[in-house]
């Protein structure tokens, strides 16, 4: 996991030396994601001027999780290039056996489990000027309907947008 993570910091760190002229807004971004519960990379594309769909592929101890989500993108604070999003989706995947840390307490899993969710996600997302990077913080409540339980993942993520 480790040389993962500074593949991709290499990898971002020559993309923005490469391309430091960006306009402020962007359609398609894509990242690494670290969450409270899968860290992985993320791809987000916007339909529209304020919408966007966002896919994360998450890695978490013995198992991968897939996330698709709708957001809306709002101008927040009147900051340029800070914007306030919102929205849902949906999370399929599975997990080793192991003790997770969950809202209420431990959960213990004896064998592996297959995840199957609803997710909800609300944060800020901004994109540094001049650059084609942005950073977004967000908190994504979801509820495992295979569970089930509810939780709350706090994440940040870090793109490269074009």
């Amino acid at each position: 996991m480790r040389k993962t993570l500074l593949l991709i910091i290499s990898a971002f760190t020559l993309l923005f030396i490469a391309n430091t002229a960006k306009a402020q807004d962007y359609n398609t971004a894509v990242g690494a994601k670290f969450g409270g519960y899968e860290n992985g990379i993320s791809v987000k594309h916007f339909t529209n001027e304020s919408t966007a769909l966002e896919g994360i592929l998450g890695f978490r101890r013995g198992g991968v999780v897939i996330t698709g989500l709708y957001e809306i993108h709002q101008p927040a604070f009147n900051t340029d290039n800070l914007k306030f999003y919102y929205g849902f989706g949906a999370h399929a995947g599975s997990v080793g056996a192991g003790k997770y840390k969950k809202l209420g307490g431990d959960e213990v899993f004896e064998d592996s489990k297959l995840l199957i969710g609803a997710d909800g996600v609300l944060g800020l997302e901004y994109v540094i000027p001049n650059s084609p990077i942005g950073i977004s913080l967000d908190l994504n409540p979801r509820v495992e309907l295979a569970g089930p339980f509810f939780d709350l993942a706090p994440g940040l993520g870090i793109k490269y947008t074009f």
